[in-house]
């Protein structure tokens, strides 16, 4: 598509304009209950102000797929999910004690530093962690009052919440399934891939083109091209995260490197290491993994086993693969061309990255 990188920067900044205009109608409803709300409401414009609006694209594109049209609709509606991703954003952060997000600080850790400057009492991680997963709960509320603001008929909106709160039980679901491997300290290629999917493939491309598509009509047949296309895509897409967070440079990742391996992040290329490892190298896996004083000279030897083991080359290999079925399963029979090109250029841009 030639002029995708055109449409997806019109389409940024449409669903910027969409997300500003939403949190400036809310502000004074939250300002109203106390001006000391204002950094809550300053962290949750900071968390919206920035992203690829992945999602967003995807729920764009497969309105326009399912033969909906281009209207303020359809991207007040695809905004309202950079407000769920902002939550899930905040809240992971909180659980994998995150310094950084997108390169700032993260929300916990900015009101832990309020609570050190104003010097209240309790401890500083308390009060951030708490104020964290308040702001992240008050982004998941107002994802919901965004979409259902979204000017669709009541039909429309009712398909569309049945998709929307689906994709909110999942994503809390993979979420819990995350912490829980975490804990079990991971090591197996099925858990992960379990996590992955409901943590982020359904969440990321499947779920937001089933709410585009909800809100086009009812369309069953679109619906299954659309799991064929984004649960494959999905994973593709979480596989490069999980090589970035290991091999990613912290300028474009906005995270500092290895922060992943410092939080035991059990991800689908950790686990297929593991398997895959000589006792040497297992034990610098066992060792390493979940080190909270990681330093440069730890993640290269886990960069190194992850490299000599075969398990980066298998990840590489699932990514392509993922991107190849993806684009297989589109049925010009079935999705409109414009949509279908859009989402060609969309899985290149999902797994051909660097941030």
């Amino acid at each position: 598509m030639p002029d995708f990188d055109e449409r997806m920067a019109r389409l940024r900044d449409q669903v910027q304009q969409a997300l500003d205009a939403f949190i400036a109608h809310h502000r004074d409803d939250l300002l109203g209950i106390s001006p000391e709300l204002a950094p809550a409401l300053d962290a949750v414009v900071a968390m919206t102000g920035s992203g690829k609006r992945l999602r967003a694209a995807a729920c764009y594109w497969g309105h326009i797929g399912a033969g909906g049209t281009d209207s303020a609709a359809i991207i007040t509606a695809a905004a309202s999910l950079e407000l769920l991703q902002a939550s899930a954003l905040i809240h992971d952060d909180v659980m994998d004690h995150s310094d950084t997000r997108r390169g700032q600080p993260a929300v916990h850790r900015r009101f832990a530093a309020l609570h050190a400057e104003h010097g209240w009492q309790g401890t500083d991680d308390d009060f951030g962690a708490a104020a964290a997963i308040l702001i992240g709960d008050l982004a998941l509320v107002w994802a919901d009052a965004m979409l259902c603001s979204a000017p669709f008929d009541d039909a429309a909106l009712h398909r569309a919440k049945r998709v929307f709160d689906r994709m909110r039980t999942e994503l809390m679901g993979g979420q819990f399934l995350d912490v829980l491997e975490q804990a079990r300290g991971g090591g197996s290629v099925e858990r992960a891939a379990r996590v992955m999917r409901f943590k982020t493939t359904a969440y990321t491309v499947e779920r937001p083109l089933h709410l585009g598509a909800a809100l086009a009509g009812d369309h069953p047949e679109v619906e299954a091209v659309y799991t064929a296309f984004g649960v494959p895509l999905g994973e593709a897409f979480q596989l490069r995260d999980d090589i970035l967070g290991v091999f990613g440079d912290p300028e474009r990742t906005g995270k500092p490197a290895g922060d992943d391996l410092r939080e035991g992040k059990r991800t689908l290329l950790i686990a297929l290491a593991q398997e895959r490892a000589t006792p040497a190298q297992a034990a610098v896996l066992e060792r390493e993994i979940g080190n909270p004083e990681l330093d440069a000279t730890g993640v290269a030897a886990v960069r190194e086993v992850l490299s000599a083991s075969g398990a980066l080359d298998a990840v590489e290999r699932r990514i392509a693969e993922g991107r190849e079925q993806a684009l297989a399963a589109l049925r010009p029979d079935v999705i409109a061309a414009e949509a279908i090109e859009a989402l060609r250029a969309l899985a290149d841009a999902a797994t051909v990255r660097t941030a």
